[in-house]
């Protein structure tokens, strides 16, 4: 391939800039333009290109309590019925990609708590499937059973695109959730777990690197940080 090293250039900007996309815009090659078919080269133009993210999203108390609703009754449907419930959205903010996690609690405690980090899906299915993810394939818990469903709350954290940060002073404890990514492993903890649990900025940055399976100080050196924000309700 001529010119592959600018274009891989240009794809991993892309990536870092956003949701990287890229659009074939025609493919073609030399015998079209008269030469041999027996061996030919090839052309291909594209553009690359990201998705923009709006940075005012915001959700009203009315909309906060459809997708808590949504949660629940995802997570009720396919533990009594192992059924994904069926949705149509009419809300114009339940059809934009939206990150997202979903957290179970039982009388107060984690039972089950599965995200997705990338704007992928309609904020409606992120919910959807987040919710059943928490509630059966939390691998540090069993699957939640019908008999615990009464006792379960249920608490969503929409996240805003990440954003790298060179500087762990960045860091802001109550604003920011934090990934850091360090060796093929990842961690992450969103904004409200330091909070919880009194944690200052470094013990916040040593808690995910523990979360990540890596050493506590490995945020020291050679890890990538990134951070968000996050609507929790």
């Amino acid at each position: 391939m001529c010119g592959g090293g600018p274009v891989v250039v240009a794809l991993l900007y892309a990536q870092k800039k956003g949701q990287a996309k890229v659009q074939v815009l025609k493919y073609g090659d030399s015998s079209q333009a008269g030469g041999p078919t027996s061996r030919v080269v090839g052309y291909l133009a594209a553009s690359i290109y990201t998705e923009p993210q709006s940075v005012n999203f915001s959700l009203s108390s009315e909309e906060k309590e459809s997708l808590l609703r949504l949660a629940q009754l995802a997570v009720e449907r396919f533990v009594k019925e192992k059924e994904i419930v069926k949705y149509t959205p009419q809300n114009p903010n339940f059809i934009m990609k939206k990150g997202a996690f979903v957290t179970l609690k039982k009388r107060g405690k984690l039972r089950g708590c599965i995200g997705f980090i990338e704007p992928a899906l309609p904020l409606f299915e992120t919910i959807i499937k987040a919710s059943i993810y928490a509630a059966v394939r939390d691998p540090r818990f069993p699957p939640v059973s019908p008999e615990e469903l009464k006792d379960l709350r249920v608490e969503i954290s929409v996240l805003t695109p990440l954003e790298r940060i060179n500087n762990p002073q960045r860091i802001l404890v109550g604003k920011h959730g934090l990934i850091i990514s360090k060796n093929g492993k990842k961690g992450l903890l969103l904004p409200q777990v330091p909070v919880e649990n009194n944690w200052s900025r470094e013990e916040f940055l040593r808690q995910t690197c523990l979360k990540a399976g890596l050493p506590d100080d490995a945020w020291k050196k050679g890890a990538e940080l990134y951070v968000f924000e996050a609507i929790v309700f």
